[in-house]
């Protein structure tokens, strides 16, 4: 059976450009429930949006129309299904401007051109808060239309009970909920007749031929001046030095000074205070994903964050006296999630096989007793299809008929659920061995596309050594 979504999507586009794609590639999973396709067909390549969710995907295209009336760089939206539930819109390619910093960084040091896109980046933020903020419609803003003292308790409420409460760190709630009221009292004092993007960081600015695009930005609502720019300079992993942000930040100040009046000395404080309120935020999210949903990739950005509170941490706790909120910033800094090695970092070894039945189950060559067994051979099997029968589950055609089917994503998915508890378990036992086994009656095709697609979830989520083999390799 074809995958539901793909369906879907299939029946969309052909509504649209009567005519049938010639693939369709999920792209990587985001910190969001929206799912991303791109499609190759004989027109233009684009992308295509999955999200259940009508009223967030009312947000987005409703914005986009505006933006681009103001000639503001966005993606075009091309299509839009009368299901409410899929749009297409421009691709824009794979380039980031937090992929590009990575690249080009040496030795702690970013690239001029990168440096270059910062100044940009701050330069074309400015005019999504001062052009589009004047006169902007903002009826289908999701979920509020402001950025206001609800948002804020939210944003702080998910620290709370999402990164605190789950990760087991002492607090006290009173004096907690105290603090919260004051940060939220000073902040609302800050101008907020603009509009402020939500998510303005490296990940949702697209780099393509040298330009920059903005992407994501359906969470966008009324709100200050401060927190988008809070928002790129302390986005966690991208890790800017203090001396490049307090350039940026000069920058900002000096473009903004021509078109709006700004206290510089109640500015910096008013940032400050976006900017602890954004991480506290975007920590809550790093909890929900890791502790709660089990997706360790985004506890490798918690140290990130540690430090950048830790960076501004007297111009918010000390200059608001914030005195909760200091207490569990010197708590974390001497906590192991402080550590940039863990839950992540370990010296444990997955080595992850596929294998044929007929030859019986791999050798466990650490000593340890093998591991995980997984039986593929309950799974559609593409061996049978004489188009198929002489490639393996490393070919693009064979990968491509088993992403049509439903039970094969889940089967995976559920492979990474049970044994996510062991791996956990080993990296905090310090142990170095962990086997798991993919078989299936020929060991061609489905144990080696399960051992493939497995490792490619496994390297996303933990950063360990992993060891890949296809143990029938030889009768390929």
């Amino acid at each position: 059976m074809q995958n539901k979504e793909e369906e879907l999507l299939r029946t969309a586009y052909y509504h649209w450009r009567k005519s049938d794609f010639h693939s369709i590639e999920l792209l990587p999973a985001s910190g969001s429930h929206r799912k991303y396709y791109r499609i190759l067909s004989d027109f233009e390549p684009c992308l295509c949006v999955y999200n259940e969710d009508e009223a967030e995907n009312r947000a987005y295209l409703e914005f986009s129309k505006q933006f681009l009336k103001l000639d503001l760089p966005v993606p075009h939206i091309l299509q839009m299904d009368s299901n409410k539930k899929i749009y297409f819109v421009e691709d824009l390619g794979n380039t980031t401007l937090f992929s590009f910093l990575q690249e080009n960084r040496k030795n702690g040091k970013i690239s001029s051109q990168t440096e270059a896109y910062y100044f940009k980046a701050v330069e074309e933020l400015l005019k999504f808060q001062l052009v589009a903020g004047r006169d902007f419609d903002y009826s289908s803003a999701y979920p509020r239309k402001a950025f206001d003292a609800q948002s804020m308790q939210w944003d702080l409420s998910s620290f709370k009970y999402y990164f605190l409460k789950l990760g087991n760190i002492p607090f006290n709630e009173q004096e907690l909920e105290n603090d919260f009221q004051t940060l939220i009292r000073f902040l609302e004092q800050a101008p907020s007749d603009f509009f402020l993007y939500r998510d303005f960081q490296a990940r949702n600015i697209m780099i393509h031929n040298d330009r920059l695009f903005f992407i994501d930005f359906q969470g966008g609502r009324k709100g200050a001046l401060a927190y988008d720019l809070a928002s790129l300079l302390y986005d966690g992993k991208a890790n800017l030095s203090p001396e490049f942000r307090e350039i940026l930040l000069e920058h900002y100040l000096k473009k903004i000074h021509p078109y709006f009046s700004l206290d510089p000395t109640l500015f910096r404080k008013q940032f400050y205070g976006f900017v602890g309120i954004r991480i506290l935020q975007a920590m809550g999210t790093y909890g929900l994903r890791g502790f709660y949903e089990k997706k360790e990739l985004f506890l490798k950005s918690v140290p990130y964050a540690i430090q950048n509170l830790s960076s501004i941490q007297d111009h918010l706790c000390k200059a608001l006296d914030l005195h909760s909120i200091e207490k569990i910033i010197d708590y974390l800094k001497e906590s192991k999630f402080s550590r940039l090695d863990l839950p992540c970092g370990t010296n444990l070894n997955l080595a992850i096989h596929s294998f044929s039945f007929k030859q019986g189950i791999p050798d466990d060559s650490s000593g340890n007793g093998g591991g995980f067994v997984f039986d593929c051979r309950f799974l559609p099997n593409p061996g049978r299809i004489e188009a198929y029968k002489n490639l393996n589950g490393q070919d693009t055609e064979v990968v491509r008929y088993f992403k049509e089917y439903d039970s094969v994503s889940k089967f995976i998915d559920e492979c990474v659920e049970i044994t996510t508890p062991s791996v956990l378990n080993y990296i905090e036992r310090g142990f170095s061995n962990l086997q798991v086994n993919f078989g299936c009656t020929g060991g061609r095709h489905r144990s080696v596309y399960c051992a493939e697609q497995y490792a490619q979830r496994m390297a996303a989520n933990f950063q360990i050594k992993i060891e890949l083999k296809h143990s029938n390799r030889c009768n390929w």
